[in-house]
């Protein structure tokens, strides 16, 4: 199933529903409508419904399964409702850097000998349909569509042949990258991975969790990153140096993941620090992964 984190309009709550068909069930009015009754808070926030494990997955089923008269009561159009970040609260967001080897030839990189992790907050996030500010501080801000990983379960020292039990679904990340800040011109210490990956709205995430069962082999998918209708990344997630398995068993070496931490895969060839193409006030980008669907952002200058 294809779960999203939404308002119907922008003076309601923030609530969990389901995406089928171009439409999304409102669950927590299916649950009102169906049961005449105020619903659990796992349809009020996606990291408790994950938190819940079976049983949340176990009553939404149950719902679909009702009169679809009644579902159609619950039922939106899925382009006039307000989209958030599938998850906006993760304890933790690890990223992988030059985790394609087709990005790290881009970039004359060489392939890392382990998985390199870096780390996002929470300020970053953004949902579907909304702005990447591009900071007053920052004149070369890029592009990478990544598929994210949303942890399921709590887990430490997670061997790779058990790392799957561990996965809830998965979604789409734009790694969006201020390179001037990332890569300083003086210094005796390297790149600036806060500054350079971390402002404000760098994350955009979503539109939903197709949940692990809908993607039997998250290795063979399709990357694409439109700017303006134009193609700027396109790759298969097979390209990655480092498969999902492998990346959680190094995150859990000494890190506890909790669910709702997100784990973003890194990014196939195209970014704009190879091709010298960077993200401008009016661009409009849509980052798409088969099996999950399109994410798509606009570009604004900070006033």
């Amino acid at each position: 199933m294809k779960l999203l984190s939404f308002s119907p309009t922008p003076i309601e709550e923030k609530r969990v529903g389901i995406y089928k068909n171009g439409k999304v069930i409102d669950l927590v009015k299916a649950y009102q409508i169906i049961y005449d009754a105020e619903p659990p808070n796992w349809f009020y926030d996606m990291k408790k419904l994950i938190e819940g494990g079976n049983g949340p997955l176990y009553l939404i089923n149950k719902l679909m399964e009702e009169n679809e008269e009644k579902l159609s009561l619950a039922t939106l159009d899925a382009d006039k409702i307000i989209y958030y970040p599938p998850i906006d609260n993760p304890e933790k967001i690890f990223l992988m850097a030059v985790n394609y080897k087709a990005h790290g030839q881009e970039t004359s990189t060489s392939p890392p000998k382990e998985p390199y992790l870096f780390t996002k907050f929470n300020n970053t996030l953004i949902g579907h349909n909304q702005s990447v500010i591009i900071p007053k501080s920052s004149h070369k801000v890029d592009h990478e569509i990544e598929l994210a990983v949303i942890i399921g379960k709590k887990g430490k020292y997670v061997n790779s042949s058990d790392a799957e039990k561990y996965i809830f679904g998965y979604t789409i990340l734009n790694d969006i990258s201020f390179r001037d800040k990332q890569f300083p011109s003086e210094g005796p210490y390297g790149m600036r991975w806060v500054h350079g990956k971390g402002m404000d709205t760098a994350a955009p995430l979503g539109p939903w969790i197709v949940t692990k069962d809908e993607i039997v082999n998250p290795h063979n998918l399709k990357l694409t990153l439109k700017v303006n209708g134009e193609i700027r990344q396109e790759g298969y997630t097979e390209d990655m140096i480092f498969r999902i398995d492998k990346i959680i068993e190094y995150v859990t070496d000494g890190i506890t993941l909790k669910p709702g931490d997100i784990i973003s895969t890194g990014t196939p060839p195209g970014v704009g620090l190879a091709s010298g193409k960077y993200l401008r006030p009016g661009d409009v980008m849509e980052a798409e992964i088969s099996n999950i669907g399109v994410l798509r952002n606009y570009v604004a200058e900070e006033k």
